[in-house]
């Protein structure tokens, strides 16, 4: 089982839709795959057809598990997944979409007693998704954005970490820090958590034609910075967020079209990663400055 994290300190940049779309388009490829939502925000639940609430469902929230865990009580994360594979019913792929949901009360108390107890606490999370390890291939966590104790937790789960930007500065500053967190997690948890750094996603981006100067500014930057970007970028489409309406990634409902189509080729060098040393990664050449800022 391999374990992703989809990070930014930067709210806004996508990250729930890189999770969902990433999980999606690997379970169409016939892969067991949990999505893991872990920002009390719960936008990942929404983008696969699950919004928590009253006491049934809460009773159901990631957030409850976890307090429970650290409460010394112990439940089972099968007991409180969502099957989502009515997603994929339209597809022979013979893979499999679980969810693991949240709300933000529970969630938000969850981080609250992470925090509380200290880094001890950071490695929770990996020690209940390894209790699963046989029953799926990838799970792909959705991150708060900021420094928080539940990002920390999200990166400590981790064994490969990929972060997202957009065309705006404030976004490579918050990939630049991810990259640097990462970094230190295996010191912080006594070397029970080694996320490995895995590349930078460049969401919403321009055709090359459209670019505008700080656009290809910040595809340089994020270069310079060695952030090892993936070669395929997400274009901006409202196909993908208007996705979130349907309770259905873009990957699955525009398979066929250009979202689709781009998530695909990014999960493919996604995969070409994970069983690569770093110095074989494929990542895209500089562009010549000298666009309009127009």
């Amino acid at each position: 089982m391999e374990i992703l994290a989809v990070a930014n300190q930067k709210g806004g940049v996508g990250k729930t839709s890189t999770t969902v779309n990433l999980g999606a388009g690997l379970a169409l490829s016939g892969q067991r795959v949990l999505v893991v939502d872990l920002d009390p925000q719960a936008q990942a639940g929404t983008a696969l057809g699950v919004n928590l609430s009253g006491e049934d469902q809460l009773a159901r929230s990631l957030g409850w598990a976890l307090q429970a865990r650290m409460q010394n009580m112990r439940i089972q994360l099968p007991s409180i997944m969502y099957d989502r594979g009515e997603l994929l019913e339209e597809w022979d792929s013979g893979g499999s979409l679980h969810l693991l949901a949240c709300e933000e009360s529970t969630m938000t108390a969850a981080q609250d007693l992470i925090h509380k107890k200290g880094y001890q606490a950071t490695p929770i999370l990996r020690r209940m998704l390894l209790e699963i390890a046989d029953s799926f291939d990838f799970v792909v966590i959705d991150t708060p954005p900021a420094v928080s104790s539940l990002a920390a937790t999200a990166l400590a789960a981790a064994d490969h970490v990929l972060t997202v930007c957009v065309p705006e500065y404030a976004t490579l500053k918050g990939a630049v820090a991810i990259r640097g967190t990462v970094g230190y997690v295996k010191d912080r948890t006594g070397g029970e958590c080694d996320p490995q750094y895995l590349g930078a996603v460049l969401n919403r981006s321009s055709a090359p034609s459209q670019m505008k100067a700080q656009e290809i500014n910040i595809r340089n930057g994020v270069i310079d910075a060695g952030l090892y970007p993936f070669v395929t970028d997400i274009r901006k489409d409202d196909r993908i967020s208007n996705s979130y309406a349907y309770g259905e990634p873009a990957v699955l409902r525009f398979a066929n079209h250009a979202p689709g189509k781009l998530y695909a080729k990014l999960m493919g060098e996604v995969l070409t990663r994970i069983d690569q040393p770093v110095e074989k990664w494929e990542t895209p050449e500089l562009i010549e400055t000298g666009a309009s800022d127009d």
